[in-house]
């Protein structure tokens, strides 16, 4: 399917996608997978940013357009959501005006209305909560007809868990999400634990929720699983090495996954590699330093290639204690690397096809989760039943959905 295709010739649409930053996270690689594919399809393709600034960066094709927001820190922006829907005039009047991450992005709001306004894109997709409901609000102060699809990539219940010590200041935000969200031309969820969340939350209607997985497989990720790696851990004959990788924060549960490799470690001789950085790494080193096994542990930080090394561990382990997707399993997976993942919310039991593709463990259970490993140690599922369930998360087939959605073209044909 050639998504923008009429009657045999090409409409070329102009296309805005929009997110904070260009830091190492699965949103920003998400879109800029989809910026690059639908500009590879020969679309005007805009990338809208806060802040041109982030590891990310450099991957994006010179094809893509950056955006880069400019602030306003006057009253104007917040004085312009009097204009906004009676409805949920209170709701934004209380975001512009108190100290949270949503009055921050206010400043940004006239210069995404002149955005808007000025280049008159055909569609706009937004991926998070508090960019959804700026690109919404946006929209409707600028008075423009730029379709709006607007995507949850996390648990809403989850992500106002993680405000709780500001709950005071958030517990507007599903009322917002409630009024506003249904401006929208599509809502679009990264799993159905995700959509079933969002609508339980927001009371939002289910039916009106639907599912796009992230855009992961790229023929530049397997090729990227071939270059060489340097590192004396990945030598023949030297033992396997477990790899995890993400944020090093607590709800991606690597004590946990600590304690399960200290299990293992009393029983062969392995590795354990957390790729990633985050202000969890001195409390992980500690924990390593008292559970004995930091002569077979390393944290190497962000690396620009982690598809080298998922393509060369023996297992990849998921210990989270929530994800909205995954993005990390089936980037794994399509490196040909088996898998074990906690049975989270919301995505990990999707990807796997509820443990068809690898063994689900409860969270926070760290002998579980040794047992499964060490299983999945002694016999790996086949690489290439790994990598066909991957493709069924490639940019290509994503790419094809969300565009059904922003162009409205919903007599598409689409993959089974």
């Amino acid at each position: 399917m050639n998504t923008g295709m009429n009657n045999g010739i090409f409409t070329r649409k102009h296309l805005a996608l929009f997110m904070t930053d260009f830091s190492g996270g699965g949103i920003q690689r998400a879109l800029i997978n989809l910026a690059s594919d639908f500009a590879a399809r020969g679309h005007r393709v805009d990338l809208i940013v806060y802040n041109a600034k982030g590891p990310f960066l450099e991957q994006v094709p010179p094809k893509v357009n950056i955006v880069s927001l400019r602030p306003n820190f006057g009253l104007q922006a917040r004085l312009c959501v009097l204009s906004a829907d009676q409805k949920v005039l209170k709701a934004f009047w209380q975001a512009a005006l108190l100290p949270n991450k949503l009055s921050s992005s206010f400043p940004y709001l006239l210069d995404l209305m002149r955005y808007l306004r000025q280049e008159l894109p055909d569609a706009l997709l937004t991926h998070h909560t508090l960019c959804n409901l700026m690109a919404l609000l946006a929209k409707r102060l600028a008075g423009v007809a730029t379709q709006v699809v607007v995507t949850a990539p996390m648990p809403l219940s989850n992500e106002l868990k993680g405000k709780r010590e500001k709950k005071w200041l958030w517990r507007f935000i599903p009322q917002m999400i409630h009024q506003v969200y249904p401006w929208s031309t599509a809502i679009v969820s990264v799993s159905n634990g995700v959509a079933n969340d969002l609508a339980a939350v927001a009371l939002l209607p289910r039916m009106g929720i639907r599912t796009i997985y992230n855009p992961v497989v790229t023929p530049e990720l397997r090729e990227k699983a071939h270059h060489p790696l340097c590192h004396p851990w990945f030598l023949s004959g030297t033992p396997p090495v477990i790899i995890g990788a993400g944020r090093l924060k607590p709800t991606k549960g690597f004590q946990t996954l600590l304690r399960a490799f200290a299990c293992l470690r009393t029983q062969q001789k392995l590795r354990l590699m957390i790729l990633g950085e985050g202000k969890e790494q001195p409390i992980l080193e500690d924990l390593t330093r008292k559970l004995g096994i930091m002569s077979d542990v390393e944290f190497p930080g962000w690396v620009p290639n982690p598809f080298a090394y998922m393509a060369r561990a023996s297992v990849f382990v998921l210990s989270s204690i929530s994800e909205g997707f995954g993005n990390v399993l089936v980037e794994a997976m399509a490196c040909g690397c088996p898998v074990v993942s906690t049975d989270c919310p919301s995505g990990p039991s999707e990807i796997l096809a509820n443990g068809k593709f690898g063994p689900l463990t409860p969270v926070g259970d760290h002998k579980k989760l040794a047992e499964c490993i060490q299983t999945v140690l002694k016999n790996p599922l086949d690489q290439r039943q790994l990598q066909a369930r991957a493709d069924k998360f490639s940019v290509k087939y994503t790419a094809d959905q969300y565009l059904a959605c922003l162009l409205r073209e919903e007599n598409l044909v689409t993959y089974p």
